[in-house]
């Protein structure tokens, strides 16, 4: 597993408890030394993920940062420009989400906070191996965003409204 996908899924890993985790579980989990796990934690935060070191381990601090939901529609190709728009104004792309009219809502978690991120996605979807959630909906999709402040949230949403990416309800 590489460094960057091993940070994602310390992300998921934190995400899906409210109780701090040691790093030595973190680090039994993902097969890496406890100076990893240690690495990877500072990177995150320098990152801007709010991980709080306890004296019980680490913890993810969800509700340090602002989310606003964001409904949009673009193309495979457009799917970096809508990443740096968000990513460049302070945001996070938390997950996607569809609406499919038979399932439901389908979601998946994405964290993703910087261009290397969104550009690694984007590769692995233009190499055919998986399609795009956004595919099932003809493009529309939606997103959970995080931010430090409202500000940065009103800013994505007018970005992405100027680019034509944001869907009015």
């Amino acid at each position: 597993m590489k460094s960057a996908e091993r940070r994602k899924e310390i992300l998921r890993f934190l995400g899906d408890t409210e109780t701090p985790v040691p790093a030595n579980v973190i680090k039994e989990k993902f097969g890496v030394s406890r100076q990893v796990i240690v690495q990877d934690i500072a990177i995150l935060r320098a990152n801007g993920y709010g991980i709080i070191s306890t004296n019980k381990g680490y913890v993810l601090d969800l509700k340090a940062r602002l989310s606003r939901v964001f409904k949009c529609r673009h193309s495979l190709e457009e799917l970096i420009e809508e990443g740096e728009i968000i990513i460049s104004s302070g945001g996070i792309i938390d997950d996607i989400s569809v609406n499919h009219r038979l399932y439901g809502k389908i979601s998946a978690n994405l964290m993703l906070s910087n261009r290397i991120h969104v550009e690694e996605l984007y590769r692995s979807l233009a190499s055919g191996a998986s399609k795009p959630l956004m595919s099932v909906t003809d493009g529309y999709h939606y997103h959970a965003v995080s931010a430090d402040s409202e500000k940065a949230l009103d800013e994505i949403e007018n970005k992405l409204r100027e680019r034509g990416f944001l869907i009015e309800n």
